[in-house]
């Protein structure tokens, strides 16, 4: 479904910048569809086409399910807004995103949540188990970064990109989950993967991890070959984006003003 402002772009916006705004939007929309919000203290960013190394993210003082294409904040790599903002930005929010944009040149959007199930897992020392067939296609491309504090401190950048490497999705220690992808899109879907499988698992240790089944030898690893990166997210923005924003538009498509 189409609405009538979708192109509201305007001169100081850079080509493609509008519609980076509006998946960006619909990510925080569905985050709170979810239920993955964290009142105000989450985030999400997407990288604005063009070399100037802005991004956008959220406004500090915004609920998810208030955030618009155009309430989003531009932002340079020293966190300071780009054009005129009358929102505050999230400074932890930007030392994650930044190390993670500036590092990573497929990095076109990073998403970081707080779920209870994320934080849930982060606490556990084994992390992530491959007892599900959701945990095992997330798995494999999940690295892990110890915790140190809220993140104010730029120091800590380099830290986050080095634990994060080549991966696309990674468990911060005792705090939440995070995922990066090409797209919007294919982050929303590789973050879903990931809450998923941490849900499932808060969901299997009640019962205790006594009795567990292990999947058979050498599954885990063909599941692995099944759901390479680049598949998955070629998939998730060509079939599973799509569907969400028509799921938006159904609900409320006030995101793309």
């Amino acid at each position: 479904m189409a609405t009538a402002n979708m192109t509201q772009a305007n001169d100081d916006m850079a080509p493609g910048e509008w519609a980076a705004r509006v998946d960006l939007a619909a990510a925080y929309r569905l985050v709170a569809l979810y239920r993955w919000d964290d009142l105000i203290f989450t985030h999400l960013s997407a990288r604005v086409p063009g070399p100037e190394h802005h991004f956008l993210i959220n406004p500090y003082d915004m609920m998810f399910e208030e955030i618009t294409a155009s309430s989003l904040v531009k932002i340079d790599v020293d966190g300071a807004p780009v054009g005129k903002s009358e929102h505050p930005v999230n400074p932890a929010g930007f030392t994650i995103h930044s190390a993670i944009h500036m590092a990573r040149d497929d990095a076109h959007a990073v998403m970081h949540l707080h779920t209870p199930h994320g934080q849930a897992v982060s606490a556990m020392e084994w992390g992530l188990l491959p007892h599900t067939q959701t945990a095992m296609i997330a798995a494999h491309d999940v690295a892990y970064h110890e915790y140190e504090g809220i993140a104010t401190d730029l120091e800590e950048r380099e830290r986050l990109v080095q634990d994060l490497g080549t991966k696309n999705a990674m468990i911060l220690r005792n705090h939440g989950t995070l995922a990066v992808g090409d797209s919007v899109g294919a982050c929303f879907v590789r973050l879903y993967f990931l809450e998923r499988a941490c849900e499932a698992q808060v969901h299997m240790l009640a019962a205790g991890r006594d009795h567990l089944y292990n999947p058979p030898q050498g599954t885990p690893e063909k599941v692995e070959q099944q759901s390479n990166p680049k598949g998955m997210g070629a998939l998730a923005q060509a079939l599973a984006w799509p569907a969400l924003l028509r799921k938006l538009d159904r609900i409320d498509p006030s995101y793309r003003n």
